[in-house]
């Protein structure tokens, strides 16, 4: 299965396991309690799946790769107890707890989550002394003497013998008591998770013409030489910061992330191409609904890897806007929610600062709790912790204007928020009309062809755009939604392209 149903998987698992009956027992006993196992090639999204599903379901998650241990630390260090049996006294040896077992317990503690997934990566690289440990861990649950805690759910992770000569074969018995989840690599699966993550579009465009080039691995005489989804979303990352810096970006550097010299060279010849189009095809202008009759004529007449290569960056700048648009809309939603209850206690509060000050301590320690369970994205974080500067803002203005009662401060506190609405409409309507824009230009250079139905596709694909769509509409999208990815004609079309 490709990466996607795999994580999908992995969240019914972690929610049956952590189910209970009416009689508060678990609903699949702990010992019923297989550890997933999921099994794939190296740097496929096997650990940011697990971090995800433990994200997404709400529980903690501590993660090891386990070839980085020693059997003293997985299992814990010996020490001599005295015990008495039988009515006589002996010396028996005991474990410590294990490091890791220890790990899970500091992740309650430190996040209040007392359910979790305890990750265990590279589970079939231990070494010969380890491996017995690894085997009683998952047939038991225990490292030594000690237990996982309930709650836990336990997920490894390997990779198959043909990618890692140091692979240890699972027999029968172990694999008896786990549950193996195979996975492959699959781009189109990869792409929805790269839109989320804001993977460099000049990626995105570049594999939408060569997929093939997605996850390869070659044996040569010098040796393996790869690529992999971790390569291209590192690389991904780099070069944002680069583009940020003004720093060029070459072949030798991308050939650092891309281990495969002829995928290397090509990509890196690509984005120079990528760049070009930026250039020539003058996008922004587009965008803003003023692009050239020159434009159009030189996109209709471009081969069609150029024609996707200018979709792409079209593309780009309306997610850039509804990502935008969509971030004002939340951040008003929260900060609304926490003006509305500071002016709620406004005419009760013996001081005009107590609503805030309360108001703001809730909201913090709400954030410094979910900061604590590792399961806060940063655009979330960045959000919060501008709602509680805008709110300051707002105290401070209260402080310093001519406001002497408790009428007068809350019309004060509607002005200032006014504008925060006012900047949320503004990104709305960018927002929106560079789609309106970006839907004119195609419809004047191709009319309904495969053109249009790879941007409309690629809309339907990307969360921002279409939670931006969901909430703001877009007629042009409803209008060729049903004109041209109806009764099948998107996947005759695609299958066309692909042929």
């Amino acid at each position: 299965m490709n990466i996607k149903q795999a994580k999908e998987q992995l969240k019914q698992t972690v929610r049956a396991y952590l189910s209970r009956d009416e009689y508060g027992d678990w609903t699949i006993p702990l010992v019923a309690q297989r550890p997933v196992l999921l099994m794939g090639p190296p740097g496929i999204g096997k650990t940011a799946i697990a971090h995800q599903a433990a994200q997404e379901c709400g529980v903690a998650m501590v993660a090891y790769s386990i070839t980085h241990h020693t059997r003293q630390s997985a299992i814990g260090l010996p020490s001599i107890r005295t015990g008495s049996f039988d009515g006589k006294e002996f010396q028996v040896t005991e474990y410590t707890m294990s490091e890791i077992i220890a790990s899970v317990y500091k992740e309650m503690e430190k996040t209040g989550l007392r359910q979790g997934i305890l990750f265990l990566d590279e589970i079939n690289c231990v070494s010969e002394t380890l491996a017995p440990a690894m085997l009683q861990f998952l047939q038991c649950k225990t490292f030594g003497s000690h237990q996982v805690p309930e709650g836990w759910v336990i997920v490894a992770a390997g990779n198959p013998p043909e990618y890692n000569r140091s692979v240890r074969e699972f027999d029968i018995v172990t694999l008896d008591r786990v549950r193996r989840i195979d996975i492959d690599e699959d781009f189109p699966s990869w792409k929805e998770y790269a839109y989320q993550r804001k993977v460099h579009p000049a990626i995105l465009s570049y594999l939408d013409i060569k997929p093939s080039h997605f996850y390869k691995i070659e044996t040569t005489v010098d040796g393996r030489r790869f690529v992999t989804a971790r390569g291209w979303e590192d690389l991904s990352r780099f070069l944002t910061a680069c583009e940020g810096l003004d720093i060029p970006v070459g072949e030798s550097v991308v050939g650092q992330f891309l281990q495969l010299p002829a995928v290397a060279k090509d990509f890196a010849n690509y984005l120079d191409l990528y760049k070009k189009y930026q250039t020539d095809y003058k996008v922004e202008e587009i965008l803003t609904g003023t692009f050239r009759d020159s434009t159009l004529r030189r996109l209709r007449e471009a081969p069609f890897d150029e024609r996707l290569s200018a979709i792409s960056l079209l593309l780009d700048g309306v997610f850039t806007a509804c990502a935008a648009a969509n971030e004002e809309d939340a951040f008003v939603t929260e900060l609304h929610s926490g003006l509305k209850q500071i002016m709620a206690a406004l005419p009760a509060a013996a001081r005009r600062e107590e609503p805030f000050q309360t108001v703001s301590e809730s909201l913090s320690q709400v954030l410094e709790a979910q900061r604590a369970t590792g399961n806060l994205e940063k655009t979330a974080e960045r959000r919060k912790v501008r709602v509680l500067d805008t709110l300051d803002g707002y105290r401070q203005a209260l402080r310093t204007g001519d406001v002497s009662t408790s009428d007068q401060a809350a019309e004060a506190l509607r002005t200032q928020f006014s504008a925060a609405v006012a900047r949320r409409r503004e990104a709305i309507l960018d927002a929106s009309a560079r789609l309106d824009n970006a839907f004119s230009f195609l419809e004047a250079a191709f009319g309904e062809s495969q053109e249009l139905v790879i941007f409309l596709t690629e809309l339907t694909m990307n969360c921002y755009s279409m939670r931006f769509i969901r909430d703001n509409g877009c007629e042009k999208y409803s209008q060729y939604n049903q004109s041209l990815l109806l009764g099948g004609r998107q996947r005759s079309i695609l299958d066309e392209i692909g042929g």
